[in-house]
């Protein structure tokens, strides 16, 4: 790829919103890891609550996403991509949209089965997905750990093939989703 044939790119928008939930989803995993066990005892308190609110901000966004994307396509990919990449991008990317939306809305069940209130930054009240001592909500806590943990596996596909193209087949693909600055 030539300075004078550049990828085609994804827009301002795509973009923003792709790399908030990124930094999102670190501060995430990093509070999720450094949090105390939610045993049954355990309050909405602290890195608890920072996890529950961050989760509903990625949710919001996701869904945000998601909605930009189903109306505003993804730029061609770069000439000469074979099909199969094509068709493997397209399932990751399908893959990480669906986890992106259903891990925030099981720890939200989850925590609608404890004796919690679920909120936007503890601000804007959200409503029950179950009641109070659900017994199936309380089994998606581990669910939701599970799932935590294919959403790294499938983020590290994406980081790797992402990788690939930029150092290996050198097609742009990584400049096509980078903030831009002033040419």
């Amino acid at each position: 790829m030539t300075k004078s044939d550049p990828a085609p790119v994804y827009g301002t928008v795509a973009r923003l919103l792709h790399w908030l939930v990124f930094v999102l989803l670190a501060a995430q995993f990093a509070i999720a890891w450094t949090m105390p066990h939610i045993g049954r005892n355990a309050r909405p308190e602290g890195l608890i609550a920072w996890h529950l609110w961050l989760g509903m901000l990625i949710l919001l966004l996701a869904a945000l996403r998601l909605g930009w994307r189903l109306r505003h396509p993804a730029p061609p990919a770069p000439a000469g991509q074979p099909a199969w990449q094509r068709r493997l991008a397209r399932a990751v990317h399908g893959l990480l949209y669906a986890i992106l939306i259903l891990l925030p809305l099981l720890g939200w069940a989850n925590a609608c089965a404890r004796p919690w209130d679920v909120s936007l930054f503890g601000v804007v009240p959200l409503p029950r997905l179950l009641e109070k001592g659900s017994h199936f909500g309380r089994s998606l806590g581990g669910i939701h750990s599970n799932l935590a943990i294919v959403l790294l596996v499938v983020l590290g596909l994406h980081v790797a093939a992402t990788l690939y193209h930029q150092f290996v087949a050198r097609d742009g693909t990584l400049m096509r989703m980078l903030p831009r600055g002033k040419s």
